[in-house]
């Protein structure tokens, strides 16, 4: 399941303040070989279909069912550059230090 960093929770709460039950959507606009093309809007609700994510401050996130798939082991995090510009970034979930024989 995709997971998001606080800061990724943060950003998304900011950008949907302004409509209730608004959310973040992800939605799989192009499948190529390396990879799939994601599109990034903010949505007033889910569409039908969509896997719906939430946290505790309230951020939600919407994924389309090929999305969902794509991001299942994913992180969700937020960027900041020199100008105080944010863009979300998708990276592999950190793998956790625990022994699979244990």
């Amino acid at each position: 399941m995709l997971a998001m960093t606080d800061a990724a929770a943060e950003a998304i709460t900011a950008l949907t303040a302004q409509q209730e039950n608004a959310g973040l959507r992800f939605a799989v606009q192009e499948q190529q070989d390396a990879g799939a093309q994601l599109a990034l809007s903010v949505a007033p609700a889910p569409e039908e279909g969509d896997q719906v994510l939430g946290t505790e401050s309230g951020a939600r996130v919407f994924l389309e069912p090929q999305a969902a798939d794509f991001l299942d082991d994913k992180l969700l995090d937020v960027q900041q550059d020199e100008q105080g510009q944010l863009s979300f970034a998708v990276m592999q979930q950190p793998v956790d230090n625990v022994d699979p024989q244990r």
